[in-house]
């Protein structure tokens, strides 16, 4: 990938692991644009870096995805890397929940998770293909290829993300837009709710490795077991899966 000198946009990039990747295009010489739902949030972010750019945007929202693309082609019309990494991870089982009643609760999961990425990639691959050099960045999950069965919706929707990046990736091979997946492992950061994530990588070492892989113009990356997930056969996938729930079926209400 391109390392300096381009315009980023990244959903869900005020904290977490889009604010670790923010700070290192910042710092490899890129303008950054950041959205995130929550405007503090947003602020926080760029008191750290004054220089980021930042947009409240809700992305389980088709309305807020077209408002924000609108403005981007308005305001900064430079824009040639997208990152698709704004996400929600709930916990559950499927035997406690209320689907007639919270579904719309539920649902948003999917909207982030996918409808946001994948409308995103449709809006902007258009425009990206006219210009001398982009990129899409889709962050998924080693989930997507060992689901975490207390996480079933999110470990799908990830599963989803890899697919319809594999799929982009062939679709836009004669154009100038370079398609790459990020698949992060646990990682020490807020998804699924404050202190859910304290067992995983610290959110700087995974965005320095993904940086390497950027630099080294891998297309599919990943880091410790999301790394050794995407490699599994189909008989490591079962037995990883089947001990993951069992370590963590009494943490799920």
């Amino acid at each position: 990938m391109k390392r300096s000198g381009n315009i980023v946009l990244i959903t869900g990039g005020a904290a977490g692991i889009g604010f670790a990747f923010a700070e290192r295009f910042i710092k490899s010489g890129n303008k950054v644009i950041v959205c995130g739902r929550r405007e503090a949030k947003l602020q926080e972010a760029k008191e750290k870096y004054p220089e980021l750019i930042t947009r409240v945007c809700d992305v389980t929202k088709e309305s807020d995805r077209i408002a924000l693309f609108e403005w981007v082609m308005s305001e900064h019309p430079d824009v040639n890397v997208l990152v698709n990494n704004a996400g929600i991870q709930q916990r559950y089982h499927v035997l406690k929940t209320n689907a007639k009643e919270a579904w719309n609760y539920y649902s948003q999961e999917i909207a982030s998770n996918i409808e946001a990425p994948f409308h995103f990639s449709m809006l902007f691959a258009p425009y990206f293909a006219n210009k001398d050099y982009a990129a899409i960045l889709n962050v998924s999950s080693g989930l997507a290829f060992t689901p975490m069965a207390i996480a079933p919706i999110y470990s799908a929707t990830k599963a989803a993300v890899h697919s319809f990046t594999m799929s982009l990736r062939h679709q836009l091979e004669d154009t100038v837009i370079e398609v790459i997946e990020v698949a992060p492992p646990a990682v020490n950061t807020d998804l699924g709710g404050v202190g859910l994530h304290t067992f995983g990588t610290p959110v700087d070492e995974f965005a320095d490795a993904i940086f390497k892989g950027l630099e080294a113009g891998k297309t599919e990356i990943g880091y410790a077991r999301a790394e050794k997930a995407m490699k599994m056969s189909r008989n490591e996938i079962d037995e990883t899966v089947k001990a993951m729930y069992a370590n963590l079926k009494n943490t799920i209400i």
